[in-house]
């Protein structure tokens, strides 16, 4: 699904929403193709302040087996993203913004990429792991002294 959004480019506040599902059953896992249903892809782009944000969850259940006894069980699986869009880069060498081809974003690969890379998406044999660690918020507190 390719996504317009030429539109609220030059409209702060502009807002565009989008749902769609995504077929990702022949997506394979170590000869696993785990998505029993189609994806539910739900999410907005935003113009805040003449930056593009888009919002993304991915929504599905997954067929999974048991790595200790072999039984099979689903999961659901969901997952969020949030990226920035523009129509081009001051700086070549950022990759957390994603460049808008003619106006339009392809949200179709942007849902496949963030379910078969559900964390940062990084390859780690060349560059760190970009993702937010998550502190528990009852070891906040220690946190704000390592700070200091």
């Amino acid at each position: 699904m390719v996504l317009d959004v030429k539109r609220i480019i030059n409209t702060p506040g502009g807002r565009i929403d989008f749902r769609f599902e995504q077929d990702f059953s022949d997506v394979d896992f170590g000869g696993v193709c785990p998505a029993v249903e189609p994806v539910l892809v739900v999410g907005q782009v935003v113009n805040i302040a003449g930056m593009l944000r888009l919002q993304m969850k991915l929504n599905t259940t997954l067929s999974c087996v048991c790595d200790r006894c072999g039984a099979p069980f689903e999961k659901v699986f969901e997952h969020e993203c949030e990226f920035l869009l523009a129509e081009e880069l001051e700086d070549e060498d950022n990759d957390e913004i994603l460049l808008l081809e003619a106006g339009t974003i392809d949200l179709g690969e942007l849902s496949l990429e963030a379910y078969v890379c559900s964390g940062c998406g990084a390859d780690l044999n060349h560059e760190s792991c970009r993702c937010r660690k998550e502190i528990d918020p009852r070891l906040a507190v220690l946190q704000k002294l390592l700070e200091k």
